[in-house]
């Protein structure tokens, strides 16, 4: 609170779309910009009980949602440092306060910068691939009536992508293929993007299968990396 700022709360409050009709209608900020928030993180982290969490989560404030999620990130990261049973139980807790939660990361940012790291990064873990086989979480978080739980689904591949796996975001991706909003359409192709940039013809056989069906935005985002007559081909086809 003490960082709030009325002139950086107008610019966010344009930037996140908080208008009328708008994906962000109602966010309210406090004008606090995200490495100001990141280092309030970086103060308190380790030293608030995952029970606390849920209260700033359900702040009407963005940028203290941010810092919950932001928290959640930390837990998960130093519950995984270790292999001991006890912090698969650790991991186990943070990862369901993360779901019972992912409702109020209800912006694309609040989904982005926890996603990959909280739930992407579990599901890699013993603890993870244990409890959730085949990461059937994320085919039920993008089955969700939620925009930001379908979101959380793919953007958390992002992690998997890293490992080389990447049936998960191929699934997700098809089934997302035909999603209504823009914001999926971006994110859709930012992770078949992230598959391209390890291995082009993983991308390539999924654009074979689906260009054709593929919403422009997302097709542009998929092709980014690659060279420009390809990029034009595939914009030919769609």
């Amino acid at each position: 609170m003490a960082l709030a700022d009325d002139r950086q709360r107008s610019v966010l409050q344009r930037f996140f779309k908080t208008g009328p009709g708008q994906y962000g209608e109602g966010d309210v900020f406090l004008g606090v910009r995200v490495p100001q928030v990141r280092a309030v993180v970086k103060l308190v982290s380790g030293q608030i009980g995952l029970d606390h969490i849920p209260v700033l989560l359900h702040s009407p404030y963005h940028e203290v949602r941010l810092a919950g999620f932001l928290l959640l990130v930390d837990a998960m990261k130093l519950a995984l440092r270790s292999a001991r049973q006890a912090s698969c139980v650790e991991a186990d807790a943070v990862v369901d306060c993360y779901l019972t939660h992912s409702h109020l990361a209800n912006n694309w940012d609040l989904v982005d910068l926890s996603a990959p790291k909280v739930l992407g990064r579990y599901l890699l873990s013993p603890a993870g691939r244990s409890r959730y086989p085949h990461c059937e979480i994320l085919d039920s978080l993008s089955r969700s009536d939620v925009l930001w739980q379908q979101r959380i689904a793919i953007v958390s591949t992002w992690t998997l992508i890293r490992a080389d796996d990447y049936a998960p975001t191929l699934r997700l991706a098809a089934r997302l293929l035909t999603h209504r909003h823009d914001l999926m359409h971006k994110a859709v192709g930012w992770m078949l993007r992230e598959v391209g940039k390890r291995d082009a013809a993983v991308l390539r056989s999924f654009l074979h299968d689906h260009a054709t069906q593929m919403p422009r935005t997302a097709l542009r985002y998929a092709i980014e990396r690659l060279a420009p007559s390809e990029r034009k081909h595939w914009l030919s086809v769609r």
